[in-house]
């Protein structure tokens, strides 16, 4: 009877201290002064740095990274969100060439299609070039009648007066049509030309994800 007494007090000992190892585990780091520092939770002066909880038999229960502050974490959450937008820029960009390369699948086909977008920039200029011959070939007779009036324009007819500033008028309309149409055609051959920059190893043969290496 004494040893059976014996062999379940041993029993219960075993079960207790069994128990209490699996409630918690010890906390150990070096803090900023090299001192290695030991506790039951966390330790606070390690909140900076990395903490490591031991279980019972001293074996590494998982490593605890440092806590960040509030600015740390701003500027993590910054750093995480600016990562995935030049992801989703990447991804934008292969995509994109993708697109373009099924569009103008070889150098033939691209330089086909800025000739074409010029041509209707080219076809408005034209217009605007006639039209300024025409205001030109008006203003000269209408100067050619302004000169009974040399000496004093005054006394010219206000239908006249009116005609020389409608002409004047005119003629800038259409000089700002012309310069608009040749800043169009500049933006066009400079997107082609950026275009056949990103297109020429897609041309090659090479995948758009090589391709921006």
């Amino acid at each position: 009877m004494l040893l059976l007494g014996a062999l379940a007090l041993c029993g219960a000992a075993a079960v207790a201290q069994t128990a209490q190892g699996s409630i918690g585990g010890i906390y150990t780091c070096v803090d900023a002064q090299g001192r290695r520092l030991t506790s039951d939770r966390p330790i606070l002066s390690c909140i900076d740095r990395e903490q490591r909880e031991l279980n019972r038999g001293g074996g590494t229960r998982r490593v605890i990274p440092p806590t960040l502050s509030a600015t740390e974490r701003e500027a993590r959450a910054a750093q995480e969100r600016e990562a995935e937008l030049a992801q989703q820029r990447a991804r934008d960009a292969i995509y994109r060439d993708q697109a373009l390369i099924t569009r103008y699948p070889d150098k033939a086909a691209h330089d086909a299609g800025r000739h074409q977008a010029l041509a209707q920039t080219q076809a408005v200029a034209a217009v605007a070039e006639q039209r300024r011959a025409e205001l030109a070939a008006e203003r000269k007779a209408l100067d050619d009648e302004m000169e009974f009036y040399r000496k004093d324009p005054s006394k010219a007819p206000a239908k006249l007066r009116r005609g020389i500033e409608h002409n004047a008028q005119a003629a800038a309309e259409q000089q700002r049509a012309i310069a608009a149409q040749q800043a169009e055609r500049d933006r066009i051959n400079a997107r082609f030309d950026e275009e056949a920059r990103r297109l020429q190893p897609l041309w090659q043969g090479k995948p758009p994800t090589q391709a921006k290496r």
